[in-house]
């Protein structure tokens, strides 16, 4: 008996609070509409973080490379400051090189350079005392042919003189 009005009791007062309507089953969770839209929402984001995480990947390794031939293009251009005049003019400078970065590991990028060494334009005051010197290096990343360069000048009166 007490069980009884124990559940009429909470019916009634179930039935005041919602406006004598009953609404149990319909008000307990969410419906298929609402829970593919939130999956959608989070497979969304999902995608988003992976495609920027792998993408920030792919830029720290270009910039590797390319601060890789910046570092190729420096060294190589040191060495041809360090010839003398006479080596410069009778071609010992090497005209070709290849250097590689992270051999034989994925990722690894192969460098193939040239050294190019021109006399200046004739009209130029001091174009017999004058060498351009083009340093040019080329690689591969991914599909793409990528490529730097790096010019100087070398006068024949130049550092070499100075040294006892």
């Amino acid at each position: 008996m007490l069980v009884e009005l124990l559940s009429v009791m909470n019916t009634t007062a179930y039935n005041k609070l919602s406006g004598g309507k009953n609404f149990r089953g319909t008000q307990a969770g969410f419906t298929l509409i609402e829970t593919m839209i939130a999956v959608a929402i989070i497979g969304i984001v999902f995608v988003t973080l992976y495609l920027g995480i792998s993408s920030c990947y792919g830029v720290v390794q270009l910039n590797r490379e390319n601060v890789r031939a910046t570092q190729v293009l420096q060294e190589k251009m040191e060495v041809v400051r360090l010839f003398t005049w006479d080596q410069v003019t009778n071609n010992v400078v090497p005209h070709t090189f290849t250097t590689t970065y992270y051999p034989g590991k994925p990722g690894g990028a192969t460098y193939m350079g040239t050294v190019t060494i021109t006399k200046m334009a004739p009209g130029e005051t001091y174009a017999d005392n004058l060498r351009e010197v083009r340093i040019q290096v080329r690689w591969t990343s991914g599909n793409v042919l990528r490529k730097r360069e790096m010019t100087t000048l070398i006068s024949q009166y130049g550092l070499q003189n100075y040294l006892y």
